[in-house]
Formats: C-alpha cells, sequence, structure tokens
C-alpha cells in the first residue's frame, strides 16, 4: 500500500471524519472504500453507455428474443 497526500475543503474533511467515527473506521479506510465504489460507478456507467449506443447502431429487431418464448416456465398459478 502507498501513502498519498490529498488537499480536502474542512466541511468535507468534517463530514469524512464524522462518518469514519460513525462506522468505526479510520478515515483511509473510508477514503478507499469511498473510491473504489466510485470507480466501480464510473465502470458501470461507461459499459451502459457503450451497450446504448450499440443497440443506438444496431437496434433490436421485432423476432430476436422469440426463441425465448417457448423457453419461459411461469409455474403452476
Amino acid at each position: 500500500m502507498k501513502t498519498v497526500q490529498m488537499t480536502l475543503n474542512e466541511d468535507l474533511l468534517l463530514a469524512v471524519d464524522k462518518l469514519a467515527k460513525e462506522l468505526k473506521t479510520s478515515r483511509s479506510a473510508l477514503t478507499r472504500a469511498a473510491l473504489q465504489k466510485e470507480i466501480e460507478h464510473f465502470r458501470v456507467r461507461r459499459m451502459e453507455e457503450k451497450h446504448r449506443t450499440g443497440y443506438e447502431k444496431h437496434p433490436v429487431s421485432n423476432d430476436e428474443f422469440n426463441v425465448w418464448e417457448n423457453e419461459r416456465d411461469w409455474g403452476d398459478h
């Protein structure tokens, strides 16, 4: 693990410290978790954008999913 230096405004630092205390964790652990969540969130948004762009270029045809109609099982109702 590497040590990094960050600049935070006073209000953000107070909020981070308050939340870290409430969660019974360290400022560093909380910051790592928040950064990991943001990286994952960005990755998902990028993938969704690629899917959206792909479907705009190659729209779903009306019968594309018809092959699955006989595969569904609604159970005994």
